[in-house]
C-alpha cells in the first residue's frame, strides 16, 4: 500500500520515520532518496542524520534544538512543497567478482536448487543492474535488489560463524557483499577484492543508497 500523504511516525523522542509505503517498489525507493536529497539540501541545523530504507526515511534530530512537534511540522511542510532540486541521479558501479570455488561455496547449491548450471546462475546474477535499497546489518553492507526469480534462494538454516570480507551472497531476492568478515547466513556464490568499507574514507561506505550496481565475472566457469 502506498501512503498518500506519507506517514510521519514517532521513533522515540529524537527521530521521526517518514513512511511512503509498506511494500518494496522501485518508484517508492526513488521517492525515498529524492526526499533525503531535498531534506539534506535544506541543511536544518537540528537534523543529525537521514537514513533511507526500502520505503521509508528515518529523520534523526536533536530534541534540545527543536521540539518534536515543530520538527514534525517542518517535515510536513518540506514534504508538501514542490521539488526544488533536480531528480536524484544514481551512480553506476561495476564490481569485479570471482564466482564459485573457494570464493563461492554455495554456487553448487544454487545451481541444484534452481535446476540450472553453475554458469547459468552466474550469468543470471551478473545480468541485472541492482539497486542499492539501503545500508544495514554491518557498516557498508548494501542490500541490493532484485535477484532474478530463477536464482532467488533461502538463507542458510544455520548461519556461518565466519564469512570472508568481500563475499557476494544471495538471500531471497536480495544480493549483497560482505564489507567486513562477519557471521552471516546468505548463500555465498562469489567474492570481490574491492573494499566496500574504509573508515578512513569519506564516505566510509563505497556503495550508497540509490546507487546502481552490476557484477562483472572475472572468469568463466
Amino acid at each position: 500500500m502506498i501512503y498518500a500523504p506519507p506517514r510521519l511516525v514517532p521513533a522515540g523522542d529524537a527521530a521521526i520515520l517518514i513512511e511512503f509505503a509498506d511494500e518494496i517498489d522501485d518508484a517508492i525507493n526513488d521517492r525515498v532518496h529524492a526526499c533525503a536529497q531535498t531534506l539534506r539540501a535544506q541543511n536544518h541545523p537540528a537534523v543529525r542524520d537521514l537514513i533511507p530504507a526500502y520505503a521509508s526515511l528515518l529523520v534523526c534530530f536533536d530534541p534540545e534544538q527543536i521540539a518534536f512537534a515543530k520538527m514534525r511540522v517542518w517535515l510536513r511542510q518540506a514534504l508538501d512543497a514542490p521539488p526544488t532540486r533536480a531528480p536524484f541521479a544514481p551512480r553506476r558501479i561495476e564490481i569485479p567478482t570471482r564466482y564459485g570455488g573457494a570464493e563461492g561455496p554455495d554456487l553448487a547449491f544454487l545451481a541444484e536448487f534452481s535446476g540450472l548450471t553453475e554458469r547459468q546462475v552466474v550469468e543470471l546474477h551478473a545480468s541485472v543492474e541492482y539497486r542499492v535499497y539501503l545500508i544495514g546489518f554491518a557498516p557498508g553492507f548494501a542490500y541490493l535488489g532484485s535477484v532474478p526469480d530463477a536464482i532467488a534462494a533461502p538463507r542458510l538454516a544455520t548461519p556461518r560463524t565466519r564469512v570472508p570480507v568481500g563475499s557476494v551472497g544471495i538471500a531471497g531476492k536480495q544480493t549483497g557483499i560482505y564489507p567486513l568478515e562477519s557471521p552471516g547466513g546468505w548463500r555465498i556464490i562469489g567474492r570481490t577484492t574491492w573494499h566496500l568499507f574504509d573508515p578512513a574514507c569519506e564516505p566510509p561506505a563505497l556503495l550508497q543508497p540509490g546507487d546502481r550496481v552490476r557484477f562483472a565475472p572475472l572468469s568463466a566457469l
